[in-house]
């Protein structure tokens, strides 16, 4: 639990480095196209740190229940139905985001095989599938965890 947590922070602070470097970047570019010198492959760098900022946001952003969700009707229910209602969310978002970082995954050995590029930079693209296939890996552990808790609650109660 403690290297995930660690894990939570370090995606947290790069994330919010990459948010920093998308707005330093794009001001320079806007800058530096009222002078007509625009930066060379800048809307690829925003659109991969965009990427990536989403990514690493989305583990800490599920831990700190920073996410929108409907409770007006679960609130009406008792606590044990609630946990198990947030049981089953979490094993079904669990399903779901394991699949979808497996697929992630085998998308990214595609490109790295195929050797796919950026256009403009040339940057390979399977290195930020990767690192996103990571941040959903980690995601997913933080949804398992989640269900470990619920789990616990109900054996509490």
């Amino acid at each position: 639990m403690k290297v995930l947590d660690w894990l939570l922070d370090i995606l947290k602070k790069v994330g919010g480095f990459l948010l920093v470097g998308m707005m330093a970047l794009t001001c320079a570019d806007v800058i530096g196209r009222l002078f007509g010198h625009p930066i060379l492959g800048a809307v690829e760098l925003v659109v991969a740190m965009a990427t990536l900022a989403i990514g690493m946001g989305l583990p800490f952003t599920h831990e700190a229940e920073g996410h929108v969700g409907v409770e007006i009707l679960v609130r009406l229910f008792s606590k044990r139905t609630q946990t198990i209602i947030e049981l089953c969310t979490s094993v079904l978002s669990f399903l779901l985001f394991a699949t979808v970082t497996w697929r992630m995954f085998v998308y990214g050995r595609t490109l790295q095989k195929t050797g796919e590029e950026t256009v403009n930079l040339a940057l390979p693209l399977f290195i930020f599938i990767y690192a996103l296939s990571f941040c959903l890996l980690i995601f997913t552990l933080v949804i398992l965890k989640d269900i470990a808790i619920n789990i616990q609650k109900l054996r509490e109660r």
